[in-house]
């Protein structure tokens, strides 16, 4: 059944521009749109996670999605939003990365399904490496003027007095290699609308206008807002880079964690454009947050919804007990299930004593292990008052001065949690 995809995009907060006669076009039958997605690494990140849920949305709507990696762009690099040229990379690595996002889109996309709008995943290098440059040039360059190239906002950005670097020859063609893909798409898949961020429309419109001197027909827009944060940093970024799907480069606990720690405001704008959930229960979700906000509802399930999306069920359960050992009640049991990775995130930016392996073969005393050996606490003094007023917790339970940290205490064979009250915790690493 087909439903109104411009519509459903217009309430979540997922449209910023579309070309006049897109929705109408899209209502009168099946169609098919695309979305580029740069293949330079091995992972998406959650910036590509917005264009990614404009495609499933129009797959929901019954329209057919192509997901479209840009193996050749990629060699080449986008200048839109960009102050300086990106690495370019080879052919090799390009059909790494591609497999790598399909299986990431796979969780969102049905490349699988038997149904005439199953998702189709496409590389520009395909169709661009057989193209000779005179043959380019010729056949496709003499369409679009200097001018009309020159006259982008992302050309005109990088032409200015603030760009440093200027821009090469390889960049200012970027829209004509993607003005392109539109036009091959078009005219080999039947393709009409290419969707994209906002920076994107300068590009997209070059491949609606090739459509019209080439092929001799229409070619529609649509794009989605960047995706902002309301304290004014940068969404999808934390300290240490990039927030990915891959699990290897950014934990289940951090990727939850991240979604969790959302403010207010964000998080009413989020569960909109980031979770599939219905407009009649986001609203209720808005107005119990808003009896009760200390309570967290919109991120609590906005955190949820997201993290199953791109991990699974088994992952969340696991990110939230992590989150308890830190916020709420957890047991010495839900300390030993963390995988050393989880166990490093949880705690990470607590202090640390590394204390070497044979320390344990006899036992390793409490008032060593609170001060003598890693200060921890301020000095044996202090270490036996705190043990005495039963404050001291070994991997989460209490202990008592004459107790011995031996092997049987490590986590991961590799460490050890002290605790001193509710709040403060010490990591001994034992090498």
């Amino acid at each position: 059944m087909q439903t109104n995809f411009v519509e459903e995009l217009k309430w979540r907060g997922m449209l910023h521009d579309v070309m006049p006669g897109t929705e109408e076009h899209l209502m009168i039958g099946m169609q098919s749109a695309y979305v580029g997605i740069d293949p330079t690494a091995d992972s998406l990140h959650i910036g590509h996670l917005v264009s990614v849920m404009m495609l499933r949305h129009f797959q929901l709507a019954g329209h057919k999605p192509y997901a479209l990696l840009g193996g050749a762009t990629g060699m080449i690099g986008d200048p839109s939003g960009k102050s300086e040229e990106r690495n370019l990379l080879d052919e090799a690595t390009l059909r790494l990365n591609q497999a790598a996002l399909r299986a990431q889109l796979s969780r969102f996309l049905d490349f699988d399904s038997a149904e005439a709008n199953a998702a189709i995943l496409v590389n520009n290098y395909d169709w661009m490496k057989d193209f000779s440059f005179l043959d380019f040039i010729r056949d496709i360059g003499k369409h679009i003027t200097v001018n009309y190239m020159m006259a982008k906002d992302s050309v005109k950005k990088r032409l200015s007095a603030e760009a440093k670097e200027g821009m090469s020859f390889t960049e200012f063609t970027y829209q004509l290699v993607q003005g392109y893909d539109f036009l091959h798409l078009y005219q080999h898949n039947n393709c009409t609308l290419q969707m994209g961020g906002s920076d994107q429309w300068g590009n997209i419109t070059t491949g609606t206008e090739l459509i019209r001197r080439i092929g001799g027909g229409k070619g529609y827009a649509l794009t989605c807002p960047l995706i902002t944060k309301a304290d004014g940093t940068k969404f999808g970024k934390t300290e240490g880079g990039n927030v990915w799907l891959d699990p290897h480069r950014t934990s289940p606990y951090k990727f939850y964690q991240y979604w969790l720690n959302t403010s207010d405001t964000d998080a009413e704008k989020y569960i909109k454009i980031f979770t599939f959930l219905s407009k009649e229960e986001i609203e209720g979700l808005i107005s119990e947050h808003k009896e009760a906000p200390h309570f967290r509802l919109l991120q609590k399930r906005l955190a949820s919804e997201i993290t199953v999306m791109v991990h699974s069920q088994e992952d969340l359960d696991h990110a939230k007990i992590a989150s308890n050992i830190l916020f709420g009640k957890s047991t010495s049991e839900d300390l030993r299930a963390l995988d050393q990775t989880t166990f490093l995130d949880v705690f990470d930016g607590v202090p640390q004593s590394h204390i070497a392996k044979s320390e344990l073969d006899n036992g390793l005393d409490m008032i060593g292990a609170l001060a003598a050996k890693t200060g921890f606490l301020a000095s044996n003094g202090e270490a036996r008052r705190e043990l005495k007023q039963n404050s001291i917790s070994v991997n989460k339970e209490k202990v008592k001065e004459d107790y011995l940290i031996t092997a049987k205490d490590l986590i991961n064979e590799k460490f050890v949690l002290l605790q001193r009250g509710k709040k403060n915790y010490f990591v001994l690493v034992i090498n």
